[in-house]
């Protein structure tokens, strides 16, 4: 027969006073029920009380302890607060670079002799922070690029690990014209790091990557200085190759050698057949020396894996069957995004995005023989002007890591 259950029982019904279980401490309830029923038995810590006689006791022995301890030779504590004799600590995060004439630009402004250096204040120590050691080879180098950063937000960027070179124009130019042509194939992120080369070739921080010779008075004004890289206002007026600056402005470009930096803007899939049969073209036209290829895609499909992986398979079956397999390439995946990015694209195309198609497009690359670097870590504590594409110093710096990347190849 069921019976009502009793009340300590029942989990849905508050105990009463008389029936609730204390949550005293044990111990105290065994002194004050002691005490109470006798009357006469003292608690366990009644020793223990504190009293005026007792307290004037502790303060007397305390006070002779400290007397005694001052005339104790050598017990003094001292500090010393004066830290300007500190020297360097041998196991420093990082170290100056190498002395020598090979690490010196590393250590000064290369942009001082640039035009409109002081308008669009911009330095090449503000860019990069130079420490050593400096990579030795190709591997060690793209590791480094890919995985450094900056010591906050928009600080100068630090590779990981070893340490990239800061070069000079002549030493740009000198790179450069180790290889018949350096090709980029892909989006506007790499027209942005060509503009930047261009900018660094032609020593000018106004106008370097922009057709300037053929500006009104309007564009002028709206693509200087950062603005160059305005996708919307500028994009139409970027330079695609180094040929069209020695037809219209040659005096502007500082190599006295020959180099020749051009772009193939190729960025749907399928990739249409008459920007094919462009890029077919072109290599037809090489020289004795190599080619080497800078590609770059993601964003114009979502940074889809499968689609990038088809688009790159395209090309790459094109400049195989133009020139043969004799080169070298280099994929850069897309820099961070930013607060600016529009929210439409915060899934398909936000950090987390990012990050996951920057390694599997490394993973990718390496399968077929082309070197990989990573832009993110670089770019995430940098500047996006619309949450996209870097400003002028973020595109300068990318554009310094592919000439790393360069002068490193052998020929």
């Amino acid at each position: 027969m069921w019976e009502r259950p009793r009340l300590l029982d029942d989990p849905f019904t508050t105990p009463s006073p008389e029936t609730r279980p204390s949550t005293d401490f044990k111990w105290v309830n065994r002194v004050t029920r002691h005490t109470s029923v006798s009357g006469l038995r003292p608690t366990r810590f009644s020793g223990l009380r504190i009293t005026p006689f007792r307290v004037s006791i502790a303060l007397l022995i305390l006070g002779s302890f400290i007397l005694v301890r001052d005339w104790i030779p050598g017990s003094k504590v001292v500090v010393d607060r004066d830290i300007s004799n500190v020297t360097a600590i041998p196991q420093a995060a990082f170290q100056p670079p190498e002395s020598g004439r090979y690490r010196a630009p590393d250590l000064i402004d290369t942009f001082q002799t640039y035009k409109f250096r002081n308008t669009c204040n911009i330095s090449s120590l503000d860019l990069h922070t130079p420490f050593s050691p400096l990579c030795k080879d190709r591997s060690s180098m793209l590791t480094a690029m890919s995985s450094g950063g900056r010591i906050g937000h928009d600080a100068p960027y630090m590779p990981r690990g070893c340490d990239m070179r800061w070069f000079t124009t002549d030493e740009i130019c000198e790179i450069l014209g180790r290889f018949d042509t350096v090709m980029l194939v892909g989006d506007s992120m790499l027209r942005h790091i060509i503009g930047s080369i261009n900018i660094l070739i032609r020593k000018d921080l106004g106008y370097g990557a922009v057709t300037d010779w053929n500006f009104s008075l309007q564009e002028r004004k709206e693509c200087f200085c950062n603005e160059q890289f305005d996708v919307k206002a500028c994009s139409v007026q970027g330079i695609y190759k180094t040929a069209d600056v020695l037809t219209h402005d040659p005096e502007s470009l500082a190599c006295l050698n020959p180099v020749n930096v051009m772009m193939e803007e190729i960025v749907r899939f399928p990739v249409p057949d008459h920007e094919i049969a462009q890029l077919e073209s072109v290599l037809k036209e090489r020289g004795e020396k190599n080619i080497v290829f800078v590609f770059g895609h993601g964003l114009w499909n979502d940074l889809n894996l499968q689609q990038t992986v088809n688009w790159l398979d395209t090309v790459l079956r094109t400049v195989s069957g133009t020139i043969g397999r004799d080169w070298r390439g280099l994929f850069v995946t897309p820099n961070a995004s930013g607060k600016e990015k529009p929210g439409d694209y915060i899934v398909t195309q936000g950090n987390k995005a990012l990050m996951l198609f920057e390694e599997a497009v490394g993973i990718e690359a390496a399968k077929r023989g082309i070197e990989h670097l990573g832009t993110w870590n670089m770019s995430i504590q940098s500047n996006k002007y619309d949450g996209v594409h870097l400003d002028m110093k973020g595109n300068l710096v990318k554009a310094m890591m592919v000439l790393n990347w360069l002068n490193l190849i052998e020929e």
